[in-house]
């Protein structure tokens, strides 16, 4: 488990290592390239190469920050070039903007869901092709095709397009006995907006439940942004109790956190390596971000099946407790009992045979009085 598990986050290193490095990030830093494109290096042997419509509203940054109006069709390019000596395909995939239980903002998982407060979801109104397929050393453009919806709204509408090569499963190191994947992608960030306006981020609290956070008993504070402009600097404070108790049990903080758009978030809270209780438990959280600030106090309960289920997945507690006490406790009650019913039934035998011995004694006596006579 734990080998199997130490493979997995190599793995997701590597994998948002590369994706970061080829992301210039959604939120505002310069770039140093030509204001016309932006190129990347990749270590799967192709780069790609932004070309800026008329409606960029800052070329120095190295994604598409586009300003539309309601109803607009338009369509966004992007150069793609295979470096490598050989024929490859990139797939593409098209995300909006979410935030993980890390705090950081993902544009390249679709895994987690749109929010409730989520209005125009940026997966239905940009679209492209799924994969591009590229001969040694070919040059092709790329074209996304957006249409804007009719309402017109405040705000960001943010996502990005992920570019990976594909086939890198194939390529798995199996030495040692275990396997690695490297993959590597790109995401480019794309921004939309009709308006300047500067928004005011806000937070909704929706909900505290027991789950894992990997393979370890914790409890999850769900909260999202309902408003469409990205929140920054957040950090979040968080106490578990028993319900009436001023007790503390578990509690976590981050800092340096954000939130995309219209986007939840799981604050994970670990259990410390503890066994999950059934029960009522009250969470306290404050969240603040400047001068924002935010205070829930929220009761939420773990019920038998939820404790147990949890526990029996927990790694920690499958290592601690890797014996069977029941089992154990039989075993050695049967032990104890065994010994026992021996050491009876020996003693039992001892007496019988002394009574025989004995009454063989007297016969042998009294014969021998009889010969003296």
């Amino acid at each position: 488990m734990k080998k199997r598990f130490g493979i997995t986050l190599l793995t997701t290193l590597l994998f948002f290592a590369a994706t970061f490095t080829g992301n210039s990030t959604a939120w505002g830093t310069a770039d140093s390239e030509e204001a016309e494109e932006t190129s990347a290096v990749s270590a799967s042997g192709f780069t790609y190469n932004i070309i800026y419509p008329e409606n960029q509203t800052d070329s120095s940054l190295g994604y598409y920050r586009l300003g539309m109006t309601p109803g607009q069709q338009q369509t966004i390019s992007f150069v793609l070039n295979n470096s490598s000596s050989e024929a490859i395909t990139i797939d593409l995939a098209l995300n909006g903007a979410k935030t993980n239980k890390n705090g950081v903002i993902e544009y390249a998982n679709s895994e987690i869901e749109n929010d409730a407060s989520l209005v125009f979801a940026f997966e239905d109104l940009v679209t492209g092709p799924e994969s591009v397929d590229l001969a040694a050393g070919e040059t092709k453009q790329v074209d996304l095709s957006i249409q804007m919806p009719e309402t017109s709204f405040e705000g960001v509408v943010a996502g990005g397009i992920q570019l990976m090569r594909a086939g890198q499963a194939e390529d798995a190191d199996t030495s040692g006995g275990s396997t690695v994947i490297n993959q590597y992608a790109y995401v480019i960030s794309i921004l939309l907006q009709e308006s300047e306006m500067d928004l005011t981020p806000d937070l909704k609290f929706n909900s505290a439940y027991a789950g894992q956070l990997n393979y370890r008993n914790s409890v999850y504070a769900n909260f999202s942004n309902v408003v469409a402009a990205y929140l920054n600097d957040l950090t979040v404070e968080a106490q578990v109790m028993k319900q009436g108790s001023s007790t503390v049990l578990y509690e976590a903080k981050k800092t340096s956190m954000r939130m995309a758009p219209n986007s939840f978030m799981e604050f994970p809270i670990t259990m410390n390596g503890d066994q999950m209780e059934a029960g009522t438990y009250t969470l306290r959280m404050i969240a603040t971000s400047g001068e924002l600030s935010w205070d829930w106090t929220e009761e939420f309960e773990i019920s038998d099946e939820e404790a147990q289920k949890y526990n029996e997945r927990d790694v920690g507690l499958t290592q601690e407790t890797g014996i069977d006490w029941a089992l154990v406790a039989m075993i050695v009650g049967g032990f104890v009992g065994l010994v026992v019913v021996i050491f009876l039934v020996a003693t039992l035998l001892r007496r019988k045979k002394g009574k025989q011995k004995g009454g063989k004694s007297k016969k042998k006596g009294n014969e021998s009085r009889k010969k003296k006579v």
